[in-house]
């Protein structure tokens, strides 16, 4: 049995509770450095749920070891903390804006008062988030900031829902992404290949899992209300994925 209070990155970060049918592929499109120093957090609660996102994360907890790491193949971006134990967070992200221009940096702290945010951003983060934060909008974020350092051109922009970082996210028409686990995405994606039409129950189970004789259908209807769910809590508008009494799931596009 574990203590509650032993187990302290519960409280500093948010998660949906997700699907344990499938296990995610070590594949990933982005390649993120976390620096925190707080060793439950980093390794028991950002480094796996992120991996569970499609991430390739590597993870230190002292500024020190910040510069071997970027000796080797550079990350696209780099997460760090603000209150580490041998160096300011600030400096870091202004040190390392000065060596390296095109990565991408993600503060991630405690400190949420204004004065802080403004002085992280000002000092070369891209992005500032606030501690305690949801899954889903850390990873939206560092697929969001991986688009804007590697900007697709504009002949090969698609204005409707698409899958995008090889289906670890969801693009919405206007291109904000929300991210996605292994299974949102096999659920997804027939019926993002397969516009307005009606895609059958039986289908989609077959797409999230493999034993689908001991598959329950109302895990189905838990897993889309979970998607949507999600679409809305970080995009703040509605998914068209509806329902089809007696049939499936049609995803809408106009």
């Amino acid at each position: 049995m574990v203590c509650v209070g032993a187990l302290r990155p519960a409280a500093w970060f948010h998660r949906s509770t997700g699907d344990t049918d499938t296990q995610v592929s070590s594949q990933s499109p982005l390649h993120v450095l976390i620096l925190e120093d707080d060793d439950l957090l980093r390794d028991r609660v950002l480094v796996p749920h992120l991996r569970q996102f499609g991430f390739h994360v590597e993870a230190i907890g002292r500024a020190s070891e910040l510069d071997a790491r970027l000796h080797q193949p550079l990350p696209d971006i780099v997460v760090l903390d603000i209150g580490l134990p041998d160096l300011d967070g600030f400096e870091v992200a202004r040190m390392l804006r000065a060596k390296v221009a095109e990565i991408g940096i993600v503060m991630l702290t405690a400190r949420a008062e204004p004065h802080y945010q403004v002085r992280g951003l000002s000092e070369g983060a891209d992005a500032y988030l606030a501690k305690p934060v949801d899954i889903d909008v850390l990873a939206a974020t560092l697929y969001s900031l991986a688009r804007r350092l590697h900007p697709a051109s504009p002949a090969s922009i698609d204005h409707s829902w698409r899958l995008g970082a090889e289906g670890w996210c969801l693009l919405s028409p206007e291109g904000q992404p929300v991210a996605l686990s292994q299974l949102e995405s096999r659920l997804l994606a027939p019926l993002i290949e397969n516009p307005n039409r009606v895609i059958s129950r039986e289908a989609l189970i077959q797409a999230v899992t493999t034993n689908i004789h001991a598959y329950d259908p109302h895990r189905l209807d838990t897993l889309v209300h979970r998607i949507r769910k999600k679409v809305m809590r970080v995009l703040g508008t509605p998914f068209p994925l509806n329902a089809v009494p007696g049939q499936g799931y049609v995803l809408v596009f106009h």
